[in-house]
């Protein structure tokens, strides 16, 4: 029997980090839930993000990752906008 709901960690930069004032948290999700769905949650709390929606990458366990890729339970995730600086 597989369980309903998975728990990932999620790292968080640039904007996303300033918007929620913390590197790290911890969600949870359904079953089956595409990476993708972590920036659209980040971005109903915070709708300021809705900028970076269609530019942000993801990894999953180091790794870039599609938007389509499914969460696993224990996955570390990272969103990355674009960032400048010199």
């Amino acid at each position: 029997m597989s369980k309903s709901a998975i728990t990932v960690t999620v790292k968080l930069f640039a904007a996303y980090q300033e918007a929620f004032k913390v590197s790290e948290l911890i969600l949870e999700f359904p079953n089956g839930t595409p990476v993708k769905a972590i920036c659209d949650r980040l971005i109903a709390e915070h709708p300021e993000l809705s900028q970076w929606r269609n530019v942000t990458r993801f990894g999953i366990n180091l790794i870039f990752v599609e938007p389509d890729t499914l969460l696993q339970d224990g996955d570390e995730v990272v969103l990355i906008p674009p960032v400048s600086g010199g």
